[in-house]
């Protein structure tokens, strides 16, 4: 049977407690998919400085248990981990507030971690979060809705970066049949987009394997992999690393194959890598995206969502992460699901 066959029936049997369960579990790797943006990880995205609290954002650098947040964000290699650092430094600057950042699996561990409550904030992408609200669209959420999850704001684009290495002769989606595909983290945004790209193009004859993006990284520099998908604001971290040490390729979604994605699933919309944005990649690359959003849930009040919110949005020039595409005036644009009131008061205003 293949792993993709065995990933399909792991996630029908879990169903929505299933994704609860997956916020028990961390990635090195992603977001939600996520990898990256501006981060290349020496801001502390290693999770040297974060994830396990010895920074002191377990919370216990300041403030009782009110005061403490739980913030989840993605892999160590991605965009959502380093971005949520960044919040974090401008959140606990301009509020009574503390947040403890956690590197995870992303945007679907992360739902779950809503959900039960044992998350207050999160990043994910706006797919999976129509997904979780609406309880369709994935296995995982399919007739078990995720009711007291809630919008904050969206931020960037989330594209989807399919990568190779030059001598694995995979130049177009076509090439990928047989192949060894790491789709990303077991139950991430990255492998729901993954999984939706390769199912729309065709393609089931492939070995999935599932990892973060560092560690993806790692398994084509070694020949493990074929090809590895990720998704996240360019520059990803990981990429950048892998592109200074090896031939790199980035495989289109392109034409037809675009128009096909696009077709099954409204979520995605174009986008383009710009030519050297990684070493050796010098043209323009077209592919698709999704976007990414900070969520919450009902059960955080509104006094602390308009806070937090607001301490985000008026230091945005704090920020040195997807600068160019994180404003108040788009923070609603590609909203997928109900509005927490407490970012509605704050973007009302």
């Amino acid at each position: 049977m293949s792993s993709h066959r065995t990933r399909r029936r792991f996630l029908e049997a879990t169903g929505v407690a299933g994704v609860a369960a997956l916020a028990g579990c961390s990635g090195n790797g992603g977001d939600g998919g996520d990898g990256s943006d501006g981060s290349d990880g020496s801001d502390g995205s290693d999770g040297s400085d974060g994830s396990d609290g010895s920074d002191g954002s377990d919370g216990s650098d300041g403030g009782d248990s009110g005061s403490r947040l739980s913030w989840h964000a993605g892999g160590t290699g991605g965009t959502y981990y380093p971005l949520s650092n960044e919040f974090k430094t401008i959140v606990e600057a301009n509020t009574d507030f503390s947040l403890n950042v956690q590197s995870t699996g992303a945007s679907v561990e992360n739902v779950g971690s809503l959900a039960d409550g044992s998350a207050d904030f999160a990043l994910i992408q706006n797919d999976i979060a129509s997904f979780a609200k609406n309880g369709t669209g994935i296995d995982a959420f399919q007739d078990n809705a995720i009711e007291n999850l809630q919008g904050v704001a969206t931020l960037y684009p989330e594209t989807i970066t399919l990568v190779t290495l030059a001598g694995n002769d995979i130049s177009s989606v076509d090439d990928l049949s047989g192949a060894t595909i790491n789709t990303g983290d077991l139950g991430s945004g990255t492998q729901v987009n993954a999984v939706q790209i390769l199912e729309s193009l065709g393609i089931s004859d492939y070995n999935e394997q599932n990892a973060g993006f560092s560690q993806a990284s790692e398994q084509l520099a070694n020949g493990d992999i074929d090809a590895a998908f990720v998704v996240g604001g360019w520059p990803v971290g990981a990429i950048e690393d892998l592109a200074n040490t090896n031939d790199l390729e980035i495989v289109p979604i392109a034409g037809d194959n675009r128009e096909a994605v696009k077709e099954d699933a409204s979520w995605f919309a174009d986008d383009t890598i710009p030519g050297g944005t990684y070493s050796g990649v010098e043209d323009d690359v077209e592919t698709v995206a999704v976007q990414a959003m900070i969520a919450t849930n009902s059960e955080v009040s509104a006094d602390t969502v308009e806070t937090v919110t607001a301490a985000i949005f008026d230091n945005l020039g704090e920020l040195t992460i997807k600068t160019d595409f994180i404003t108040a005036d788009s923070a609603q644009d590609g909203m997928s699901i109900e509005l927490h009131e407490g970012a509605a008061s704050y973007f009302d205003a």
